[in-house]
C-alpha cells in the first residue's frame, strides 16, 4: 500500500463541500426562476468535474502528478459529457415528472422543499460519491498496476453510457420511430445501458486509488452510486414510468436484462 497525505486531504474536504453547495445553490436559483427544477440534472455531472478540479488544485505538491492528472481527466470527461447530453436533451422540455411528483408531497413552501430535498441532497451525494476522486489525488506514489484495470473499467462504462445515449437520441430523432420503443443496439441487451455505464465509471474511478488504504476506505461511494442507479432514482423509477406509459414495455422487460448487458431471454 502507498501513502496518502491524509492531513491535507482532510483539510480540503470543507472546500470541496463548499464548491458543491455553491454549484447547486446557483442551480436552485436558476430552477426557481424558470419554474423547472430539472436543471439540477444538468449540473450533476459537471459538479463532479468541479470537485475533481478543486481537489487537483488543492493537492498540488502533495500527490503524484500522474495520479492527480488521470483522476481529473477521467472525471471531467465523464461529467462534462453527461452534463452536455442532459442539457441538450432537456432543452425546451417541461418539468421532469419525477420532480413534479416529489414536489406534490411538499407541506408548506414548495421552494424550500425543492431546495432541501432536491438540491441540497444532490450536493451532498456529489460530495460523498466523489470521495474516491478526492483522496486518490493525494496519493504520493505513481500509478500502480491496478491503473490499467481501472482505466479499462472506466472506458467500458463510458462507452456503454455514451453509445447508449447516442443510440437512443438518434432513434428518437427519426420521425418513423415516433411512438415506438427503443429495443436496438445496446438497448437489446440491457434496458439501461447508461446506468450500467455510470456504475462501471465510478467503480473504475474507485480502483484508481485501490492501492492505498485511504482509497479502499471510500468503497461506500461507488456502492452508493450503484444503489442510486439500480434501486434509487435510476432504473427503478424509469421502469415504473415506462410500465405505466408503454404497454409493450412489460414484454420488453421480460426478455431484456435490467442492468448488466446480457443476451436477450427467449420469449
Amino acid at each position: 500500500m502507498t501513502g496518502t497525505d491524509l492531513g491535507t486531504w482532510a483539510a480540503g474536504l470543507p472546500i470541496t463541500a463548499a464548491v458543491c453547495l455553491v454549484l447547486f445553490g446557483a442551480a436552485f436559483v436558476l430552477g426557481a426562476a424558470r419554474g423547472r427544477h430539472r436543471v439540477v440534472d444538468v449540473v450533476w455531472g459537471p459538479a463532479f468535474a468541479a470537485v475533481a478540479l478543486t481537489s487537483f488544485g488543492l493537492s498540488a505538491g502533495h500527490g503524484d502528478p500522474g495520479r492527480r492528472t488521470l483522476a481529473l481527466v477521467l472525471t471531467a470527461v465523464w461529467g462534462l459529457r453527461l452534463g452536455a447530453h442532459i442539457g441538450t436533451r432537456s432543452r425546451g422540455k417541461p418539468e421532469d415528472p419525477r420532480y413534479e411528483q416529489l414536489l406534490d408531497k411538499a407541506r408548506g413552501s414548495r421552494l424550500w422543499f425543492a431546495f432541501t430535498r432536491v438540491y441540497l441532497l444532490q450536493a451532498a451525494l456529489v460530495w460523498f460519491i466523489s470521495l474516491p476522486i478526492q483522496v486518490v489525488q493525494y496519493g504520493r506514489s505513481g500509478l500502480g498496476p491496478q491503473t490499467a484495470a481501472a482505466c479499462a473499467l472506466w472506458l467500458l462504462g463510458f462507452a456503454c453510457e455514451a453509445v447508449g445515449d447516442w443510440q437512443l437520441a438518434r432513434f428518437k430523432a427519426d420521425p418513423a420511430n415516433k411512438g415506438k420503443l427503443m429495443t436496438r443496439g445496446l438497448w437489446r441487451y440491457t434496458r439501461h445501458p447508461n446506468y450500467f455505464g455510470d456504475a462501471c465509471v465510478w467503480w473504475g474511478l474507485f480502483l484508481l486509488g485501490a492501492d492505498q488504504w485511504a482509497g479502499l476506505c471510500t468503497i461506500a461511494s461507488p456502492i452508493v452510486m450503484t444503489l442510486l442507479l439500480t434501486a434509487g432514482s435510476g432504473m427503478r423509477l424509469a421502469d415504473r414510468h415506462m410500465s405505466r406509459t408503454r404497454p409493450e414495455y412489460a414484454q420488453y422487460a421480460r426478455r431484456t436484462s435490467g442492468f448488466v448487458p446480457l443476451p436477450p431471454r427467449r420469449r
